[in-house]
């Protein structure tokens, strides 16, 4: 059902599809295998600032693998009954959380060198995100290909809490409006707040529809990388159809699910203007995609380049324009709170209780928050100059991997969707 125009944009659903699928999708994606893009550093041990988080498996003693079964002591590993029945099913549940969400940091040493030289051309600068501390000694670099986003067991009450603090308490939403299918608050079909939500600005009905978008791309990645069969001789991932349609489906989420998708298009075409926009930082001669490996230098930058000016050429863009257009004064104001919101947003990242989720879920807010940060710097970046430094607009190789893999992330959501349309449709 999700076809046609989308809303407060000019564009349409087909034309996405089209342009995605078979343009950038491919390019995007051999992009996002290359060195530079692969290697993304975070720190996952960052307590999390808003309410004490023991969530699944004690995040702070499992550090980034968790509990490794030696650090965990004999009588607990054996199932010993000596310890209290609490310490055994918590070392059961540190297993099941090693087994699904463990983050697998190996990386060579000819790696930790070129990353080290890439640090040097790191400064750190963010405005939409709170930034990690890279130089903190609980930084790590994690090789985003070895630790794809995927189902990782994450649900149930812990998930809801994160998503339910965006939602609730930032998304410029008054307490008595509540969310469509909001459990047991006597749900009016989300009357109430389509209505409220038409009747605020454009920009804080930007801000609930990217996050919107996000979560739904979120849940889409989970629903395509599911985790079908587990057995000891082998794993098998691939799209659950049933789960899809669970988070999706018109008639089992009552009129939600098409409008979370459209939400997702939203997105894209937000990050897809980034992309557009930030061509001459990228363009410069002086500007490197520094690995290291010269060769492969040169041609990642000329791919990054080609992606760019394929950004450029979407016929149909999201005029950015209309956001923060009135009263200067009003405008500045509205301005800084959205950029307070998400920058707030960034900082629920350290709650999440799994860690892939939360390296994916930083990595995805920092890539929409640079995307914000270039749309908001459109006078600094045309005035940057041809040659010699960008004093005025400046992206760190943080930011640049961020805003690269979170849009790679929304464009599998796109391609995958067209992929749940064929699944679908054979069912019938």
């Amino acid at each position: 059902q999700v076809t046609g125009h989308l809303d407060d944009c000019t564009c349409d659903v087909e034309t996405i599809d089209a342009f995605n699928n078979y343009k950038l999708f491919p390019r995007l994606n051999e992009l996002l295998e290359s060195d530079y893009f692969r290697y993304y550093k975070v720190n996952l041990k960052k307590p999390c600032p808003f309410w004490d988080d023991n969530s699944h498996c004690g995040m702070r003693d499992c550090a980034v693998q968790p509990c490794p079964s030696d650090e965990v002591p004999d009588g607990i590993r054996s199932g010993s009954y000596k310890y209290s029945e609490e310490a055994n099913n918590r070392a059961e549940e540190c297993e099941e959380a090693k087994r699904l969400g463990a983050v697998d940091d190996s990386l060579s040493t000819e790696a930790r060198r070129a990353l080290l030289r890439w640090a040097q051309h790191d400064d750190s600068a963010d405005s939409f995100c709170e930034a990690d501390d890279i130089y903190s000694p609980d930084a790590e670099y994690v090789d985003l290909l070895l630790n794809p986003e995927r189902y990782t067991g994450y649900k149930g009450p812990d998930a809801w809490k994160i998503w339910n603090s965006i939602y609730e308490e930032n998304c410029f939403k008054p307490q008595n409006v509540k969310r469509p299918l909001a459990s047991g608050r006597g749900d009016d079909g989300g009357h109430t707040f389509y209505k409220w939500l038409k009747g605020v600005c454009v920009e804080k009905r930007a801000f609930y529809r990217l996050i919107s978008g996000l979560h739904a791309s979120i849940n889409i990645h989970l629903s395509a990388r599911y985790l079908l069969q587990d057995t000891w001789s082998e794993k098998k991932w691939g799209p659950n159809a049933t789960e899809f349609q669970q988070r999706f489906d018109e008639v089992l989420t009552r009129g939600e699910g098409p409008r979370r998708l459209k939400n997702l298009y939203f997105l894209y075409l937000i990050e897809l203007r980034a992309l557009s926009k930030v061509l001459p930082f990228f363009e410069r001669p002086g500007f490197q995609l520094y690995t290291g490996n010269e060769s492969q230098d040169a041609e990642m930058k000329h791919l990054v380049l080609e992606i760019l000016h394929l950004a450029k050429s979407f016929p149909l863009h999201f005029d950015e324009n209309s956001f923060f257009a009135g009263n200067k004064k009003e405008a500045a104001k509205l301005k800084e709170e959205f950029r307070l919101h998400f920058k707030n947003i960034s900082k629920i990242m350290d709650c999440v209780g799994c860690f892939k989720c939360r390296l994916w879920g930083k990595l995805q807010t920092q890539g929409l928050g640079t995307a914000l940060k270039i749309l908001f710097s459109e006078n600094l970046i045309e005035k940057i100059p041809e040659s010699g430094p960008s004093y005025g607009f400046q992206l760190t190789r943080q930011e640049i991997v961020a805003l690269f893999n979170a849009f790679g992330r929304v464009s599998t959501s796109v391609k995958e969707l067209e992929n749940f349309r064929n699944l679908l449709q054979n069912m019938r």
